[in-house]
């Protein structure tokens, strides 16, 4: 489908996100339903990217089974509810989120750029001079941020305010949790000759109290995936991801406030075609499959 909005389902609604709406199925299970809606700098855009939805379901699903011995995930293995589409939808056990937005870098680039270059370091990490757009990060580092509403921005945060927030133990815990998600992103990305720059990811807990992987992971929406054979530090990188969307809407002067705004279609069937290289060279398989299933 090509419409903003995923279909309405004879579910509650509970919450409607920047790209997901979450249903409730029962009283620990839910329905999240990935739409074609893309966001840019915290705003959702009046366009949709066709399959968009689908492509982020299929990749979190092959993820899900990639990273399996690094975390458990919030997938609930069966049938989804009546009308629901299977290539864009994912039945997931209730999680209690954390409230930090984990994020793991090996490469310097986006917002960790502009705090490199006003302070030198990335939400408090100090990092070596000299470093451009592009560059590979000494070590991986966790630059976790808040959690924003829809259409508020999510904010840089330091460990040690992290650790304020939600303890010393489970601080740690998300940090070398999103480090393991990362270096595996980066081990399987490589055999794809993607470089994976950086990943953000939704850490939560089940009702067990066991940290556990929710939302979606390593997709277009939430990494920065660069080929590997382009990789050129000293400026922008193509990449397989909604980057090319940012820097178009950065041409056009977009304030990045709401409403964004329409994007042509020659914008969005590239932006499609990224979305779908990036799960056909990971996954190893076709696209279409996937929709089929």
């Amino acid at each position: 489908m090509t419409d903003v909005d995923p279909p309405l389902l004879d579910l509650p609604l509970l919450a409607r996100g920047k790209v997901r709406d979450v249903y409730e199925v029962d009283a620990d299970t839910l329905l999240l339903v990935a739409s074609d809606r893309l966001s840019a700098y915290d705003v959702v855009l009046p366009t949709a990217v066709p399959d968009k939805g689908a492509v982020l379901t299929g990749l979190s699903h092959w993820w899900f089974a990639q990273l399996e011995d690094v975390v458990p995930n919030h997938l609930v293995d069966r049938p989804l509810p009546p009308g629901a589409e299977p290539a864009r939808s994912m039945l997931v056990t209730r999680l209690a989120m954390v409230q930090v937005e984990c994020v793991a870098r090996g490469y310097l680039t986006g917002s960790g750029l502009k705090d490199y270059a006003a302070t030198g370091s990335v939400c408090g990490v100090a990092l070596p001079p000299g470093l451009v757009d592009g560059s590979r990060l000494p070590e991986l580092v966790f630059t976790p941020t808040t959690k924003a509403d829809v259409g508020d921005h999510d904010l840089p945060m330091t460990y040690r305010q992290v650790e304020q927030q939600v303890g010393a133990e489970l601080a740690a815990e998300l940090r070398e949790t999103t480090l393991a998600i990362y270096r595996r992103g980066v081990e399987v990305a490589e055999r794809a000759g993607i470089l994976l720059a950086d990943t953000k990811v939704e850490l939560g807990h089940d009702g067990a109290g066991v940290l556990t992987l929710g939302d979606e992971v390593l997709t277009p929406d939430s990494s920065r995936f660069w080929p590997a054979e382009g990789w050129e530090p000293g400026h922008a990188q193509p990449s397989f991801d909604k980057q090319f969307v940012r820097d178009w809407l950065t041409e056009q002067g977009w304030d990045r406030q709401a409403p964004g705004p329409e994007l042509p279609a020659d914008v969005v069937e590239r932006t499609r075609a990224k979305y779908v290289e990036a799960y056909e060279r990971i996954t190893g398989s076709s696209f279409d499959s996937w929709l089929r299933r």
